[in-house]
């Protein structure tokens, strides 16, 4: 099969990155997949989408096997389809906390088990697993979007070895700060003005919103996943992002700790 004309499916690709991404492919002549919980309600995309919702087993494998009777194979998973969450750890509920790790940790990875077998019985496929900088790093009132992505980093390095003799590639992708609709997308634990917290939480939050707005173009990830899939041997971790984010990270490797965290604390504010 020539490279163009592979078929990649795309988790979440009814908007923000996972749209740009299936658009800059589709566009490139690849077959395209995207997934929507209700694609029903999307009138403007220019490649299908089918419905998957990540949070549901039965969901996910009647999408792969679609997919498989159309076109006969999966050759790339772009495990895009996630959910930002925000707020002081000791006031987010318990159950906003597990709904967020089923989207953005549990839901990926069913995902990935789910295709395996069928790029197993291909001998070839390829995993892209869109994390994010955030995952690099603890951040303030962001705990649990920075541990559900920095477990997805790890478990793309687990995996990775397991399926190398299959003929299967995983990597991961870590955006930093992209001009998408995430921001309005995710769970935002109140600003209450009784909170210990109301102060520093609701500057913080001002600064998140306002790094989302003034982010990069989602094309830049497209263009990054195309070059992976046109990679013959992609590496573990990819980083797309402007140069103080990609830098953090590695301030975080040859910094100490709490020097470390007087940056963060000084960049937001604490």
């Amino acid at each position: 099969m020539s490279s163009n004309k592979k078929v990649i499916l795309i988790t979440g690709g009814s908007s923000g990155i996972g749209k740009s991404i299936g658009e800059f492919l589709h566009h490139k002549g690849f077959v395209v997949y995207g997934t929507s919980r209700r694609p029903e309600l999307i009138l403007d995309s220019v490649f299908p989408l089918i419905t998957l919702d990540v949070r549901d087993t039965a969901s996910i494998e009647k999408a792969i096997a679609k997919i498989i009777e159309m076109e006969g194979s999966i050759d790339v998973v772009v495990n895009n389809a996630g959910v930002g969450i925000t707020g002081p750890l000791e006031e987010i509920p318990v159950l906003e906390m597990k709904n967020h790790f089923d989207t953005n940790f549990f839901g990926p990875i069913e995902v990935i088990q789910l295709v395996l077998p069928q790029m197993r019985k291909q001998q070839s496929g390829l995993i892209i697993n869109i994390t994010s900088l955030a995952g690099y790093m603890g951040l303030p009132y962001r705990s649990l979007y920075s541990a559900s992505k920095g477990a997805l980093e790890l478990i793309t390095e687990s995996v990775r070895m397991e399926v190398k003799n299959f003929g299967i590639d995983i990597t991961s992708v870590a955006p930093g700060d992209f001009a998408t609709n995430i921001a309005s997308g995710r769970y935002h634990a109140p600003v209450t003005k009784d909170s210990p917290y109301a102060k520093t939480y609701g500057d913080s939050l001002r600064t998140m919103d306002a790094h989302v707005d003034n982010g990069s173009n989602p094309n830049d990830m497209a263009l990054a996943v195309y070059k992976i899939i046109m990679t013959k041997n992609p590496d573990v971790h990819y980083r797309v992002g402007v140069f103080m984010q990609k830098i953090s990270i590695v301030l975080k490797r040859i910094l100490p700790d709490k020097l470390y965290e007087k940056i963060l604390i000084k960049h937001y504010k604490l």
